[in-house]
């Protein structure tokens, strides 16, 4: 493996969700322990599952791997961290400032972007810290940093004034002031990632196009800030032994396809393919032969899985029985969410509905998978980057207008924290949201943690309206919208592996402490739902029955979309999508 010759002590694994990144992470652990090293595999991932590929209880103490010499682990609680950085933050002023002051700073530090931020502060010790250094030869992160973290931790300014109400209001890191004391670990932290003598970014992707742009677009934001050094593996790569049934032909064929238009910014760095395995990577022995090339795959045919005859059309049937609504297709990044969004959008509009599709997943390619028009079906994009100039040029003509010059310097620097991407967007999502009560309004929305970030706005957005119209006042946000499970229906989408299933739970649970019940799961890419004939596809879809197991426990209701030799591009395509029953 080229990204484990004469590896640095740091070394970071990062790409979208469901490309395998945890795998990758945890057997490179463990091939470095088995040469001698003291290693530390540390997880900054909120739906980490390392502690399940060992079969241990890890959490966030760190932890010995017994069967492996030399090699421990720690998963970095990400609640727990935003505790602890919360505290730090207003324990210096607690006693100076009014308690009104302190409530609102805690408020400001109560989102998932302060939750980022607050994991991100957990692993710059880890970089700095002399014990840790002294005790251990390698430091292996699954989940690097991203790009949008680290630039927040070097924004200039004033790291020793209050940004109190003549300075503006405190963002997401808190009062500047409060981390002046943490600005020579932050600056030695983004030093070593800077560094390729002491850290090694590990680009993860499937043979996709869409993952192969996502590390391509990674790359480009790290470079920007410094951060180089990276290396390439695609993982997953169905080998020789999956046979030739034509579902095996065609995926070979795409993957085939994708790396020959590898984006040429990362087709010039140092590359690996990892072969997809026939099994799950769960425990020590399945995760040694990740690096392993197999001639031959499983001998023998596996048992056929039941797989509920849950097609997505029966999701149409009943979503159009209210004439308009709000579709929100949710879940990690790499599991279809675009594919299923628009699939719904064309089935509705098919069936002569108003429809308007849209996105606030900057990566997403609703032009490129319709591919085609269709009449009544209206496309958009909620741009990030228009939503967020028009925001701050909105903020600094009103907020702004009677600062003085430094106040004014304080305000445009606040700003530019990623909480305020967020806040911008969710302005253009309530006018989606707004336009449900009379059309289908279908949304592709960001990765999971983007669109946590998307539903803190929304929720901060209602607390402050609420404390503003008082207990007298009617009135209605776009969270109650979301709220009503007649008008709002989220749908998750996973494919039937761990770590998406998993995401999609911890996803589930946010959602319903906000008060939003998801109303369905579709689980895409089923090899299970396909039924393949030949040992190596049989035996991956037996690996895929206890995940929906999982999906169908939890869920109101299910559909299981197949995985298809012809990818689901194209009007007619996306419609004989919906029209697909999952049994033969």
């Amino acid at each position: 493996m080229k990204f484990l010759a004469d590896p640095p002590r740091f070394l970071f694994f990062t790409g979208k969700g469901g490309v395998g990144k945890t795998s990758v992470a945890c057997a490179s652990a463990i091939e470095l322990a088995e040469r001698g090293r003291r290693v530390l595999l540390v997880s900054t991932d909120p739906a980490s599952n390392i502690g399940q590929v060992f079969g241990l209880t890890i959490g966030n103490t760190v932890t010995p791997i017994g069967a492996i010499a030399g090699l421990s682990a720690l998963e970095i609680d990400p609640e727990q961290a935003a505790d602890a950085y919360r505290e730090r933050i207003i324990a210096p002023v607690r006693g100076l400032l009014p308690e009104r002051e302190l409530a609102s700073i805690a408020e400001g530090l109560s989102g998932s972007c302060t939750t980022e931020v607050a994991s991100f502060d957990e692993f710059t010790n880890l970089l700095t810290d002399d014990g840790l250094l002294t005790t251990y030869d390698h430091i292996v992160f699954d989940t690097a940093p991203t790009g949008h973290t680290i630039r927040l931790l070097q924004l200039p300014g004033s790291w020793t004034e209050f940004l109190d109400a003549g300075k503006g209001d405190p963002s997401c890191l808190g009062p500047l002031s409060g981390l002046d004391k943490h600005k020579a670990v932050y600056a030695a932290a983004v030093a070593a990632l800077a560094d390729p003598e002491r850290t090694r970014l590990v680009l993860v992707a499937r043979a996709q196009a869409s993952a192969l742009t996502e590390i391509e677009r990674t790359h480009a934001e790290l470079a920007q800030i410094g951060i180089r050094g990276s290396y390439v593996v695609i993982n997953g790569v169905l080998p020789a032994s999956a046979g030739t049934e034509p579902i095996a032909v065609a995926v070979r064929n795409r993957e085939s396809a994708a790396l020959t238009g590898i984006p040429a910014a990362i087709a010039a760095l140092p590359r690996d393919i990892l072969e997809l395995k026939a099994g799950n990577m769960m425990g020590i022995d399945a995760l040694r032969t990740l690096f392993r090339t197999d001639r031959d795959g499983p001998g023998q045919l596996h048992a056929v899985v039941d797989v509920p005859d849950a097609p997505l059309g029966q999701f149409v049937d009943e979503l159009e029985q209210t004439g308009h609504g709000l579709i929100l297709c949710m879940g990690k990044g790499g599991v279809g969410k675009t594919t299923i969004a628009v699939a719904l959008a064309v089935a509705l509009a098919e069936r002569g509905h108003a429809v308007h599709l849209t996105t606030t997943d900057p990566a997403a390619h609703l032009v490129e998978t319709l591919h085609g028009s269709l009449p009544g079906l209206r496309v958009s994009r909620i741009d990030p980057d228009e939503a967020i100039r028009d925001y701050r040029e909105h903020v600094m003509a009103t907020k702004g207008k009677n600062l003085d010059a430094d106040g004014r310097a304080a305000l445009a620097e606040d700003l530019l924290s990623p909480c305020t991407d967020e806040v911008a967007v969710f302005r253009q999502f309530s006018q989606a949201v707004h336009e449900s009560r009379h059309e289908f309004v279908v949304v592709d929305t960001a990765p999971t943690g983007h669109t946590l970030l998307l539903l803190d706005a929304t929720g901060s957005y209602h607390r402050e309206i609420a404390r503003q119209m008082g207990d007298g006042m009617a009135f209605v946000t776009p969270l109650m919208r979301l709220q009503d499970p007649a008008l709002t229906k989220v749908l998750l989408v996973t494919l039937a592996e761990t770590t998406p299933v998993l995401e999609a739970e911890g996803l589930q649970q946010d959602l319903q402490r906000a008060g939003i019940q998801p109303w369905g799961w579709v689980v895409n890419n089923s090899i299970a739902a396909a039924h393949p004939e030949t040992p190596f596809l049989q035996a991956r879809a037996a690996s895929e029955a206890t995940q929906i197991d999982i999906v169908v426990a939890r869920a109101d209701r299910v559909a299981i979309v197949p995985l298809l030799a012809d990818e689901p591009i194209g009007v007619d395509r996306l419609a004989a999508l919906t029209a697909l029953a999952t049994v033969s």
